[in-house]
């Protein structure tokens, strides 16, 4: 009788560990079912903003490509603003030369009006 008793306690404990090991499979293979799902679902979404990224990177270009026409002008007027200066310089040159020659003429500086 105690046989018995004995080997329906170990049966009894071998089904229990058997039925734990079962639902933690089963408790296992539902979360690596969710982290697929959850992952597809995460893919899905990239794969969506794909078409938003591309109009992003578009847009990006297209300014890059209106800054460096803005910088070739940028570049453009600052020589015409140089060339500007030196005709200026080159002007205010000659008026002094012309000043020069009339303090050579009429050293005191008198003048007559018109």
């Amino acid at each position: 009788m105690k046989i018995v008793l004995i080997i329906v306690v170990v049966v009894l404990v071998l089904l229990i560990a058997a039925a734990l090991v079962m639902v933690s499979r089963r408790r296992a293979e539902q979360r690596r079912q969710r982290a697929t799902e959850r992952a597809t679902q995460l893919r899905t979404k990239a794969a969506a903003q794909g078409a938003a990224v591309d109009v992003a990177r578009q847009e990006a270009a297209e300014a890059e490509a209106r800054a460096e026409v803005a910088r070739a002008e940028a570049e453009r007027t600052e020589q015409q603003a140089a060339a500007a200066r030196q005709g200026m310089h080159h002007e205010e040159a000659r008026q002094e030369d012309t000043l020069r020659e009339a303090d050579h003429v009429d050293p005191e500086g008198r003048h007559r009006g018109p």
